[in-house]
């Protein structure tokens, strides 16, 4: 739960953390502030510079000069150009020195605006009201971009806080002339127009989706700057080079190649060179691939074709050092790695009987009302003739082996 949605006049009821929590339910691209409930020193004045959050990841740094208690997640007015504008606290305290440093803004800069007061129901009823026109007012707009035939798409649009100001963001592959679509736009809308072009990359962290590990876009909820990806990170880590496979939602390489390509680029460190061939008697063995983690090489003979031989690092390096002194071993396959088959789920039969299925009695067979099974045959049918005939084989086997056998009468009936 985050605290804006938990949240009762800026102090929140369920997760306690004071905005200081790192679920991310708070807002979009937000910082967990480690140093929230930590308290300065009495003597050291707080930093009186603070970092606003505003549509889709844009943040900016304001000077509290009036030193207005605030928290993290406040809806505060600060200083527009020209009026003012609505934003979410995202960051205070200390923190924000190591945001200025990593974005190379000096604490005297002039891009530094000031902050005017926490966000009055007024202030946030005109915000709303601004807010709810950015869709009609995107459609309208490149609609008049069609009309004017201009190689663009605008791709978001985000209004000021008072409502006198709008940033329609586009992108376009070359240079546009705009001028005569800033002039429709701005009889149609009676508001100043600015024009910003942005990358695909932005485009997408801004538009936001699901990628294809199943979760949001790293771009749209913590990735901030944004590294050019090329095809050797790729190469690198060994993958196919299928462009619907390595492209995001943006259309260029996915931004988390980048992730463990340090990691590919230190383990091959410790395995042998993978130009150099393997000489043996029975011919000499080329370099394939390698998997770094298990420490595996795979050669093969330029004759055998696709007959890879998986090798272990120590081995190749046994291989080559035999190739230095001079000496050839017969093959590849007499240091080759044996296959192990994936080991069966090991268990401990509690019960004391094996057979899972030792309650479906198969066997049995109910039987019917008739007095007979199922498995028996029916009076009058072939296999009870058969059956009869072989009980009277049988009774006149027996009579024969005792001919002086009586026959036991049959209790009389008089009544």
């Amino acid at each position: 739960m985050g605290c804006k949605s938990c949240s009762s006049n800026g102090l929140p009821k369920g997760c306690k953390n004071n905005g200081a929590c790192s679920t991310g339910g708070c807002e979009k691209l937000s910082v967990f502030d480690w140093l929230a409930d930590m308290e300065m020193p009495g003597t050291v004045k707080p930093f009186d510079i603070l970092e606003v959050r505003f549509k889709n990841g844009r943040k900016e740094f304001y000077r509290n000069l009036n030193n207005i208690p605030l928290r993290m997640g406040d809806a505060v007015a600060v200083e527009g150009t020209p009026g003012h504008d609505v934003g979410t606290v995202s960051l205070m305290g200390e923190l924000v020195k190591l945001q200025m440093k990593k974005k190379r803004i000096a604490k005297d800069s002039e891009q530094i605006k000031k902050l005017y007061r926490k966000a009055t129901q007024h202030d946030l009823d005109v915000w709303k009201e601004a807010r709810s026109k950015e869709v009609p007012t995107m459609y309208r707009s490149r609609e008049m971009a069609i009309s004017l035939k201009l190689e663009m798409k605008i791709s978001d649009v985000e209004y000021q806080g008072d409502g006198s100001k709008a940033i329609f963001y586009y992108t376009a592959d070359q240079r546009v002339d705009f001028r005569q679509l800033i002039k429709e736009m701005a009889s149609a809308f009676k508001i100043r127009i600015e024009m910003r072009q942005i990358g695909a990359r932005q485009e997408a962290s801004r538009l936001g989706g699901i990628g294809s590990c199943g979760r949001e876009l790293c771009c749209s909820t913590w990735l901030s700057d944004f590294r050019s990806v090329n095809t050797a990170a790729a190469r690198y880590q060994q993958l196919s080079l299928n462009p619907q496979k390595l492209a995001g939602q943006c259309g260029k390489l996915k931004c988390c190649l980048n992730f463990e390509l340090d990691a590919y680029l230190d383990a091959p460190k410790d395995f042998p060179d993978t130009e150099r061939r393997l000489d043996t008697k029975k011919g000499n063995a080329i370099y394939q691939k390698m998997d770094i983690f298990k420490g595996i090489m795979w050669y093969a003979y330029p004759a055998a074709g696709t007959e890879w031989v998986p090798l272990e690092v120590d081995r190749v390096k046994e291989i080559m050092a035999l190739n230095e002194q001079g000496k050839a071993p017969e093959s590849l396959e007499d240091f080759k790695l044996e296959a192990q088959g994936p080991k069966g789920a090991e268990y401990e039969n509690v019960v004391g009987q094996d057979d899972l299925t030792r309650f479906d009695n198969k066997g049995r067979r109910r039987k019917k009302r008739g007095g007979h099974s199922r498995g028996q045959a029916k009076p009058g049918g072939r296999q009870n003739k058969q059956a009869q005939m072989q009980s009277g084989q049988t009774a006149q086997n027996k009579k024969r082996a005792n001919p002086n056998r009586k026959k036991r009468r049959k209790p009389r009936n008089d009544g």
